[in-house]
């Protein structure tokens, strides 16, 4: 996520001048062969505009859908936010001997209260981990220019998952041994893991050490637990459908070729001043075209290792850092800071 008040002129250089460049020569070349008359031609404004009316109406459109997947990304993150931490407090709160008849001791109690909260921070790595495999209409699938572009970025700036080696990791943290090399086999090992967690309320139910109502009140949030990471792999697994998404880059680019067929001329009528005027005016109007498009283009997929991500590596971090304060601790890990302006 980027996390700047506002984009610097050397950054939106670097991120587009690539296309205002290529719209830039591609201008050039229409007005010097309009200079020379070798287009005979005009077309009118008012068609090209109208065209140009209605793939801003498109474009917009899909940017509107693009965002919402966005913002529902955050939101659900921001619900995983919250039920964790009622989860900590459940933990801390109803892990007590208050139904036991045959108390357990306080290092046992905290064991218990450890390996459950514990368990749920590598739910929380492992579900990141998974929601950043690569989808084949994401773009760094794309290969190319685009794929290396993308790695470039998670390198430099530590976005994404350039590679698993830090989910490993905390996974082994958190998870014993067994429970972990038994868990990380399975196809979805968030989905078990959370699976887990039910069945070690289940025992500690027939344990006595938690009441039925207070069961049924655990369950009921790992249930939500499910629900959100649903939610998240609806979007993950889901894209924006195709024929928004690729459909107004079509109509951008039909709309770029036609305008310098209709400007030039118009700005041809003020004189030869007019005509090179045109090449920058030109590029201009095809240039906001394209950033509308790329913008929306960069932000469909909130899951995908870019700097526009969701920053789901520091909320993570801060759901850790708070259950484990529940747990008494205070050798904490430091929060995630951002990196050349990116939260990862």
């Amino acid at each position: 996520m980027v996390v700047l008040r506002g984009i610097s002129i050397g950054n939106m250089i670097k991120w587009t001048g690539v296309h205002f460049m290529a719209l830039f020569l591609f201008t050039a070349f229409i007005a010097i062969l309009y200079y020379f008359n070798f287009i005979p031609f005009g077309l009118p404004w008012l068609s090209v505009s109208i065209i140009g009316t209605a793939v801003a109406f498109y474009v917009g459109f899909k940017n509107n859908q693009a965002y919402d997947r966005m913002w529902e990304a955050r939101k659900i993150w921001g619900g995983i936010v919250n039920d964790s931490r009622a989860w900590g407090m459940m933990v801390d709160g109803y892990i007590t001997n208050q139904f036991t008849e045959s108390p357990l001791s306080k290092s046992q109690i905290h064991s218990i209260k450890q390996k459950l909260i514990y368990r749920h921070i590598a739910w929380l790595y492992a579900h990141r981990s998974q929601l950043l495999v690569p989808t084949a209409w994401e773009h760094i699938s794309q290969g190319g220019r685009t794929a290396k572009f993308i790695e470039k970025y998670q390198k430099e700036l530590g976005v994404g998952l350039v590679d698993d080696e830090i989910t490993r990791t905390e996974l082994k943290l958190f998870l014993p041994s067994e429970e972990h090399d038994r868990l990380l086999n399975h196809i979805n090992t968030a989905t078990q893991i959370i699976n887990q967690q039910s069945r070690d309320l289940t025992e500690l139910r027939g344990q006595d050490i938690i009441d039925d109502f207070r069961h049924t009140q655990m369950e009921e949030v790992l249930r939500s637990f499910y629900t959100l990471q649903g939610k998240n792999e609806r979007i993950k697994k889901f894209p924006l459908p195709r024929q928004y998404a690729n459909m107004s880059r079509y109509f951008v680019a039909i709309f770029i070729l036609l305008l310098p067929f209709s400007m030039i001329p118009e700005l041809m009528k003020v004189g030869d001043l007019g005509i090179w005027l045109s090449i920058p005016i030109t590029a201009l109007i095809g240039w906001v075209y394209v950033m509308m498009e790329v913008v929306g283009d960069y932000s469909e997929n909130p899951f995908q290792g870019m700097p526009n991500d969701i920053p789901m590596m520091a909320l993570c971090r801060v759901i850790e850092i708070d259950m484990r304060e529940m747990l008494g601790e205070t050798d904490l890990p430091p929060k995630v800071e951002a990196k050349n302006g990116i939260l990862m």
